[in-house]
């Protein structure tokens, strides 16, 4: 049977035997929103004015909105709101975390038709930067919390991301537009230490290290915020939105995610092949949710094999460059509890599904770098599939995770 991997703007076609058990893991369905929809949303909002309610008065208008790693339809809320602004003059500022500033082509990509008119107007974070970050004090982990200071000079701010499953923060959104969306470098380095806890994990919140850092930042923020939160579905099509206070819009788009996102399993596979799709696929520090989460439903003993372009490459180097000095993933685990740099995280993740598992990389990295973080790299899928299964026996369960960054698969108790 012929079955579609995404990989990059594409997809590859595999045959994979009839007589095997296959289970295909995708998003599930909401009735898509429209852009009545959104405007429902701006116009009814949780526990906040709506959305021209919210901005009348204002001198000085900040909106926070995601960089090109996020598959956040920041273009399509803009077409609602981009007029209403445009009165206000708002400054724009890219949510980058740690991450590099977008290029000119993802910008557009961000603002779609707007970009022309807003582009003047708009700056990226820069984590590293410390002439523009204010120290707030710090969070109950004894995290610093150093935010841009933009915050600080804007009587409005409004939010714009999407919520979905995140493998060590619990959830995507809301709250991550400050932390680390705008957070200095040593916060997220230290936030992200906190992913090592067991806790932080998919779907996890309250207990969850990483997420109480970013509640506990936003304590400190006392101007007004709107906070717009979308949900897509497997076509990366909005399928929800929330608006208004920034909690209450962030909790009801986090049923909505779950709704969507996580996906019973009634046992754990032999075989799965989880791809990280656009724009996810944008280097291994991204797509390793793929691994994460495709190793949810990963027997022990068991082939991973990760999808992904990287067409970026590796992204932060800092966890390759941990993994390559050591000579097994228990060496990996063994260095980080002993220092931790910022991307040693991702290290204990691939290292942890290396320990039990195989994982088999078909990616545009060079085979010497995905080597290096204990991936196996083929040229061929359908040639790893083949080898999978052979190795396997007839018998091997196999499942597909098609957008394998956000789907969760929960096994049935």
């Amino acid at each position: 049977m012929l079955y579609e991997i995404p990989y990059g703007q594409q997809a590859i076609g595999i045959e994979i035997p009839g007589s095997l058990a296959v289970a295909v893991l995708e998003p599930g369905k909401l009735p898509k929103a429209s852009g009545a929809s959104i405007q429902q949303a701006l116009a009814n909002p949780f526990d906040s004015p709506s959305f021209g309610a919210f901005l009348e008065g204002s001198h000085s208008v900040l909106v926070i909105i995601n960089d090109a790693t996020r598959p956040t339809p920041t273009r399509l809320v803009l077409d609602e709101i981009a007029d209403s602004l445009a009165a206000f003059s708002p400054r724009f500022l890219i949510a980058t975390g740690a991450h590099r500033a977008p290029t000119e082509a993802e910008y557009r990509q961000i603002f779609g038709v707007h970009y022309d008119r807003f582009r003047n107007s708009t700056t990226a974070h820069d984590a590293r930067d410390p002439s523009s970050l204010a120290d707030l004090g710090q969070t109950r982990n004894g995290t610093p919390i150093l935010l841009n200071k933009a915050i600080f000079e804007a009587d409005r701010i409004i939010i714009i991301g999407s919520v979905e499953p995140h493998y060590f923060a619990g959830y995507t959104g809301g709250r991550k537009a400050f932390l680390p969306g705008i957070a200095g470098y040593a916060t997220i380095e230290a936030n992200h230490r906190l992913a090592l806890s067991p806790m932080a994990r998919a779907l996890e919140l309250e207990r969850n290290p990483v997420s109480q850092d970013m509640d506990d930042a936003l304590t400190h923020l006392h101007v007004p915020i709107f906070s717009i939160m979308t949900v897509l579905d497997k076509d990366q099509a909005i399928a929800w939105c929330s608006a208004g206070d920034i909690r209450s819009s962030f909790n009801d788009a986090v049923v909505k995610a779950n709704a969507i996102f996580t996906v019973p399993i009634d046992g754990l596979f032999d075989i799965v092949i989880s791809a990280a799709r656009y724009p996810m696929d944008i280097d291994l520090y991204q797509s390793q949710k793929a691994i994460d989460n495709g190793s949810l439903a990963l027997k022990d003993g068991g082939t991973l094999i990760m999808v992904s372009t990287c067409r970026d490459g590796i992204g932060d180097k800092a966890f390759l460059e941990l993994m390559a000095s050591a000579d097994s993933p228990a060496a990996v685990l063994a260095k980080i509890q002993t220092c931790y740099r910022l991307g040693y995280h991702k290290a204990a993740k691939i290292a942890l599904t290396a320990g039990r598992a195989s994982i088999i990389a078909y990616t545009d990295l060079p085979p010497s770098e995905a080597r290096k973080a204990f991936l196996q790299p083929c040229g061929d899928l359908q040639e790893a599939v083949d080898s999978a299964i052979q190795q396997h026996g007839s018998s091997a369960r196999i499942c597909i995770i098609p957008d394998g960054t956000v789907t969760v698969p929960l096994l049935s108790s």
